[in-house]
C-alpha cells in the first residue's frame, strides 16, 4: 500500500509540475521582451513592484487554497457550508485589509523605494488584493473535491492574459511612447485582468462541476470565524503561503534596499535603477528552477502528513528521505547547471552580458530554497509550526540587515550573497530543530559524496564544450548562436548528470522504482553499460 501511495504522489507531482511549469514558463517568458523592450530601467519599474503581486497570488494559489481543501476536507456536509462561510469572511476580511493598507500607503511606500514615481504602478497593484476572496475559496473547494483541472486551467489562462496585456505594454513604450513608469501601471493593470478572468472560469466550474454551493448572497452565509478556524487559517495557511512566497519576500525587502544602498554607495539614481534591473534578471531563472521542487512539496505534504498521523515510522523516515534526496539532486544541479551555462543565456534573453557574477551566484538560492521548502514540508506534516515560523523570520532579519551593508560594499552581488545567507540560516534553523535519522539522508549510502560526484561530471562536460567552442570558434557575439550554445549545454549538463546518477548509483535501486520514469531510466541506462 506504502509503494503504491508513493507511486501515485510522485505521478501527482508529474501533473503538478506540467501545470506550474506552463505558468512560470510563460511568467518568464515575458520578461525577456519586456527587458528587451523597455530596458533595464523599464524593467526595474516593473520588478520593483511585481512582489506585491506575486505575493497575492501566492495567497490565492497555493497557501489558502490548500488550506482550505483540507480543512473542509475534514467536516462533514452538514457543516462545509458553514466552514466555507466563516472562511469566506475571514479571507474577505483580510483582503480588504491588505488593499486598503497598499492603496492608501502608496506614496510611503513608493518614498521607501527611493521613487516616488512607483505608486501609480503600487495603487493599480493593490487592487489584485480583492481578488483573492473569490480566487481562493473556489479553488480550495474545487481541491477539497479533487477538482483540479479548472484550477490549473485558470492559473494558466491567467498567465496568458497578464502576460498579453504586459507585452501590449511594452510595445506601447516602443510605439506610442508611453514612460516606463506609465508602462508599469498598464501591466500591473494586466495582472488584475488576468485574475478576473480567472475568477470567471473558476466560478463557471464551480456552478457546473461542485456538489455544494455558495450562497454569497445570503447573509447568513457570512458569519464571523470561531477562533479555532482563526487560529488555524493563521498558522497552517499562513505556513504554507509564508514559504511559497519566501523568495518573493526577499524580493520584496531588495526593493526597499538595493537602489537606496546603491545610490548611498556613490552611484547615480539612474545607475542605481538599471543595475537593479540587471540582477532582476535572475528572478525567472530562479522560479523555472523551483517549479520541480515546489510541486513535490504539494505532493509529498499529503502523504506525509498521513504516514505521520497513522504512526507509520518507517514509510514516514523512507519518504522523507527520498523527498529530500530528490529535491537536494535537482535543487543543485539546477543550481550548478545555470550557472555553468549563464554567460550564454544571459546573452541569449537580454541582449548582453551584464551581471554575469551576480546572477550566477544568486541561482544558487534554487537549491537553498528547493531544501528549505522539503524540511518545512516536513515539519509541517508533524504540525511543527513553531519552527518554521522561527526559521522564516531568522533568514528575514539576516536579509534585512546584510543586504544594505553588502550592497554598500559590494553592489549587486553583495544582495546576491545576502539573499544566500538568509537561506542559508532558515536551513541551518530547520537541520538543527529536524530529527538525526532524516538528516541522515545525506550520509546513508555515501549519498552526499555520490552526489557531488555527479555534480562533478556535469560540470566538467559543460566546461569541456565551451571550452573547445571558444578555443575554435572564439568568442560568442551573436544570440542565436548563444541561444544554440545555452540549449547544447544544457543537453549534456542532463545527460551527462543522468548517468552519473546511474553510475555513481546515487538512489538505490528502490528509490528509482519510486520516481517518475524511474524504472525506464534505470533500464535504459543499464542498457548503455
Amino acid at each position: 500500500m506504502a509503494r503504491y501511495e508513493l507511486k501515485e504522489m510522485m505521478r501527482g507531482a508529474i501533473v503538478l509540475t506540467l501545470a506550474s511549469f506552463i505558468a512560470k514558463v510563460l511568467s518568464a517568458v515575458y520578461r525577456v521582451p519586456l527587458q528587451n523592450l523597455v530596458g533595464d530601467e523599464g524593467f526595474y519599474v516593473y520588478q520593483q513592484v511585481y512582489p506585491f503581486y506575486g505575493i497575492a497570488m501566492t495567497l490565492a494559489l497555493t497557501g489558502l487554497p490548500q488550506f482550505i481543501s483540507k480543512y473542509v476536507a475534514e467536516k462533514n456536509d452538514e457543516d462545509e457550508t458553514e466552514t466555507l462561510g466563516q472562511l469566506t469572511t475571514f479571507v474577505s476580511a483580510l483582503s480588504l485589509v491588505l488593499w486598503g493598507i497598499l492603496f492608501s500607503f502608496s506614496y510611503p511606500i513608493a518614498f521607501l523605494m527611493g521613487d516616488v514615481a512607483l505608486q501609480g504602478s503600487i495603487q493599480v497593484v493593490s487592487f489584485t488584493f480583492l481578488l483573492i476572496p473569490p480566487l481562493t475559496i473556489y479553488r480550495g473547494h474545487l481541491q477539497g473535491q479533487l477538482i483540479l483541472v479548472p484550477t490549473a486551467l485558470s492559473q494558466v489562462v491567467e498567465q496568458f492574459v497578464r502576460v498579453g496585456v504586459i507585452l501590449l505594454a511594452a510595445a506601447g513604450f516602443h510605439w506610442l511612447s508611453l514612460t516606463i513608469y506609465q508602462v508599469g501601471e498598464v501591466a500591473m493593470l494586466g495582472s488584475f485582468i488576468g485574475g478576473m478572468v480567472a475568477v470567471a472560469i473558476l466560478f463557471y466550474a464551480h456552478q457546473r462541476h461542485s456538489q455544494t454551493r455558495l450562497p454569497f448572497w445570503k447573509k447568513s452565509f457570512w458569519q464571523f470565524p470561531k477562533s479555532g478556524i482563526r487560529r488555524r487559517f493563521l498558522v497552517e495557511g499562513g505556513l504554507v503561503s509564508l514559504y511559497s512566497g519566501y523568495l518573493l519576500i526577499l524580493q520584496l525587502i531588495d526593493s526597499f534596499f538595493l537602489v537606496n544602498a546603491l545610490h548611498f554607495g556613490g552611484g547615480t539614481i539612474a545607475f542605481s535603477r538599471i543595475e537593479k534591473g540587471i540582477f532582476d534578471r535572475g528572478q525567472p531563472l530562479v522560479q523555472l528552477g523551483l517549479v520541480v521542487a515546489l510541486a513535490l512539496s504539494t505532493s509529498f505534504l499529503p502523504t506525509l502528513t498521513n504516514y505521520a498521523k497513522n504512526k507509520k515510522s518507517t514509510t514516514y523516515l523512507f519518504a522523507s528521505q527520498l523527498y529530500l534526496r530528490l529535491t537536494v539532486a535537482l535543487g543543485l544541479a539546477a543550481s550548478v547547471g545555470l550557472a555553468l551555462v549563464m554567460p550564454y543565456i544571459n546573452y541569449t534573453l537580454f541582449k548582453d552580458d551584464s551581471g554575469n557574477q551576480v546572477l550566477s551566484v544568486f541561482v544558487f538560492s534554487i537549491v537553498l530554497m528547493a531544501v528549505v521548502q522539503g524540511y518545512q514540508s516536513i515539519a509541517q506534516s508533524r504540525n511543527h509550526f513553531r519552527t518554521a515560523y522561527q526559521g522564516a523570520f531568522a533568514g528575514f532579519g539576516v536579509k534585512v540587515l546584510l543586504t544594505p551593508l553588502l550592497v554598500y560594499f559590494m553592489g549587486t552581488l553583495g544582495a546576491s550573497y545576502a539573499t544566500l545567507a538568509a537561506l542559508s540560516c532558515t536551513l541551518i534553523w530547520f537541520v538543527k530543530n529536524e530529527t538525526k535519522a532524516i538528516n541522515q539522508f545525506w550520509t546513508q549510502r555515501h549519498f552526499g559524496w555520490r552526489l557531488l560526484a555527479s555534480i562533478g561530471v556535469m560540470t566538467v562536460s559543460i566546461r569541456l564544450f565551451y571550452r573547445l567552442f571558444t578555443f575554435f570558434y572564439g568568442t560568442v557575439i551573436d544570440r542565436q548562436l548563444a541561444l544554440y550554445l545555452t540549449l547544447i549545454g544544457v543537453g549534456i549538463g542532463m545527460a551527462s548528470f543522468l548517468t552519473a546518477l546511474v553510475y555513481f548509483k546515487v538512489f538505490s535501486i528502490r528509490e528509482w522504482f519510486y520516481l517518475p520514469f524511474g524504472k525506464k531510466i534505470l533500464k535504459k541506462m543499464r542498457k548503455k553499460k
